[in-house]
């Protein structure tokens, strides 16, 4: 029914004009209408077919309704009619599928255009984004085996704040306090984690505590960040290369380019490559208050990662590498995620000097075997939090934490 009303909508009006969404929608009615008077429809099933109708001509389809519930998180599509979705951190079978791989199909091209992508059996592998933020990464075949994939990574509609992120229980009102510190005092962060652990949310989060009157440099491969309230910021976003392999923009040529435009601070959306050099350079040249995102199991294993990630772009010595790190990274706030799918912030560590050629973390918080939040070690490094205003207020919330728990280490 839902198909072959489409196609008689389509027949009606010519869609190479400009038509608005209520003269599309009157003409659908008017088609449901004429069905009805043969195949009686109570009144809500009229609404619903009209809704689907309308979402397959202008939307995304079956997938329309899922990206306007909340509760869904992501949307996992493995061929036109194998659909998962996540809620609650849980996954599950949607019961919907979409007409046939041709659909699918056109929904892919539909979303890859809006972002000003390409995808094809030339380049079958694309990461795009949704007009509301959402990221979306596409698969096609032949790399694909069993029809064409689409990953699509929702976001909440509402400021992600720290706030917001603890009243879902991913930390602590305190932690969460210090890590506000931590932002206004121009520590630079890096946030590791797994797949899905949160790592683009905690981002959001800090970045709404960055004061408003600094200026903003964003940096990424598909733009995803929602900072609020920041006037004076600019937005970069890489740019594939085109058909014939010409004018590609990586995330290298971008944090190159943020550099000359006179950034407080550069916030890299995440970190996967050769970049990582360029984003350690950034850190040591006077823009404090830095943070970025990568993947990793652990903080020790972060650091392991962008050594091997600087190795990827250019020869150099793993001592000279490590000096770069030690000193451009001053916090790794490590995200997971737990057997019930809770995301939650796992431990934060203080990236301290050189020893034996290895760099030494200081653990500042951590998780114990128990699953509750422990205070370790307190701050050596408090320079920027004298230099920037907050050691008082850092002193004040350490003493506050450990008067309520007797397991503080100093």
């Amino acid at each position: 029914m839902k198909e072959w009303i489409k196609n008689k909508v389509m027949e009606r009006l010519d869609f190479t004009m400009d038509i608005t969404d209520k003269e599309l929608q009157d003409v659908i009615q008017e088609e449901i209408l004429k069905v009805s008077r043969n195949n009686p429809m109570l009144l809500e099933e009229k609404v619903k077919l009209s809704r689907d109708v309308f979402y397959g001509l202008r939307k995304l389809d079956i997938l329309q309704d899922l990206l306007e519930d909340e509760e869904v998180t992501e949307i996992m599509i493995n061929g036109y009619d194998h659909i998962f979705i996540e809620r609650s951190g849980k996954l599950f079978r949607y019961p919907h599928a979409f007409s046939g791989e041709d659909k699918l199909y056109q929904v892919i091209q539909q979303i890859a255009a809006r972002a000003n992508r390409i995808v094809n059996e030339m380049q079958p592998i694309v990461d795009a984004r949704l007009e509301d933020g959402s990221r979306v990464n596409i698969i096609l075949p032949p790399i694909s085996l069993d029809g064409a994939t689409m990953t699509i990574r929702k976001f909440a509609s509402e400021p992600m704040t720290l706030e917001w992120l603890y009243e879902r229980k991913a930390f602590s009102r305190e932690i969460g306090e210090f890590l506000k510190i931590l932002v206004q005092a121009r520590y630079n962060i890096f946030i590791s984690g797994g797949t899905g652990s949160g790592k683009t949310t905690l981002l959001n989060g800090l970045s709404n505590c960055i004061p408003k009157n600094e200026r903003i440099m964003t940096i990424e491969d598909s733009a995803e960040l929602r900072l609020n309230g920041i006037e004076n910021m600019v937005r970069l976003e890489m740019r594939n290369a085109n058909v014939a392999g010409e004018h590609q923009v990586d995330m290298k040529d971008l944090i190159k380019a943020a550099l000359r435009s006179r950034p407080d601070r550069i916030i890299v959306g995440e970190v996967r490559g050769e970049e990582a050099l360029s984003m350690l350079n950034a850190m040591n040249t006077g823009h404090d208050g830095s943070i970025s995102t990568g993947h990793a199991n652990g903080t020790a294993d972060m650091l392991r990662r962008i050594e091997t990630m600087v190795l990827m772009g250019i020869d150099m010595p793993v001592g000279a590498i490590r000096g770069q790190m030690a000193s451009a990274i001053d916090i790794i706030v490590h995200l997971g995620r737990l057997p019930d799918g809770r995301r939650r912030l796992m431990e934060i560590v203080e990236v301290g000097e050189i020893y034996d050629g290895e760099i030494a973390v200081r653990p500042l918080f951590f998780l114990d075997e128990n699953g509750n939040m422990k205070t370790g070690k307190k701050l050596k490094n408090i320079r920027k939090l004298k230099e920037y205003g907050q050691y008082a207020n850092y002193e004040t919330l350490m003493e506050r934490i450990s008067q309520r728990d007797s397991t503080v280490e100093i």
